[in-house]
């Protein structure tokens, strides 16, 4: 296998008026116990030269474990990314992961455990269920308009969601960059459009109101903690 480097990759942050309303509605949104806190941010894929050197360490990270694992290693987490426009699809993530979190070490072979393909249902039916109580809030200030639909509106004007791939990132604790104290749970969704060349992220977490250290020394058991996601109806 010949080992190409790819052109530099990077990522210029959009600013994006109509997702002005939904951030400012999800930014610390108070549901009593706990806080919703939510952001859609839009990407162009295009060469800024600020993301130069994470590009190039990126690339050169993936083609290294590349060249340690078999070709006979269908087991191996980045067999599919010999392939160059997976290669390059992973780095476009793992990039705007750092745009979103710049305190954040991403490594690409880690990262790329937790990035799964996703449809536009399973989207739904995650901010159906995690936004229940924020959907109520923002029915009732915003004329009965469903959140969702108003999501759906934003998000397919800029980046065209039936043009799109969808992924969500998943990662266990070593790799997450919303665990801190308190944390009930959290998404990140991302929409790529290959033709467009752009990205549009949607992070959101429930943080408990419960102070820090309370939350931690008496953490629930699965049993209880099952009982508490029932009780917020969500």
């Amino acid at each position: 296998m010949t080992n190409l480097i790819m052109p530099t990759l990077n990522m210029k942050f959009l600013e994006y008026t109509p997702f002005d309303s939904i951030n400012l509605f999800l930014d610390n949104l108070d549901l009593g116990d706990c806080t919703i806190r939510g952001n859609l941010e839009a990407f162009s894929c295009k060469h800024t030269g600020n993301d130069r050197r994470l590009s190039i360490s990126l690339e050169h990270e993936i083609l290294d474990c590349l060249s340690k694992s078999s070709d006979s290693d269908h087991s191996s987490p980045v067999e599919h990314l010999s392939c160059r426009s997976s290669r390059k699809t992973l780095i476009y993530l793992v990039l705007t992961l750092s745009h979103m979190y710049p305190d954040y070490d991403f490594s690409a072979v880690r990262a790329h455990l937790f990035f799964k393909e996703e449809e536009w249902e399973s989207f739904k039916e995650m901010t159906d269920t995690y936004l229940s109580e924020a959907s109520k809030q923002w029915a009732a200030t915003n004329e009965g308009t469903s959140l969702l639909d108003s999501m759906t509106n934003v998000i397919d004007e800029v980046i065209k969601i039936g043009e799109s791939d969808i992924y969500s990132y998943n990662p266990d604790q070593d790799g997450d960059p919303f665990l801190e104290k308190g944390v009930i749970w959290s998404i990140n969704f991302f929409f790529y459009n290959r033709k467009l060349k752009r990205v549009v992220s949607f992070r959101c977490s429930c943080i408990s109101k419960i102070s820090g250290d309370d939350f931690l020394t008496s953490a629930p058991s699965d049993g209880e903690e099952e009982d508490a996601l029932i009780d917020m109806d969500i």
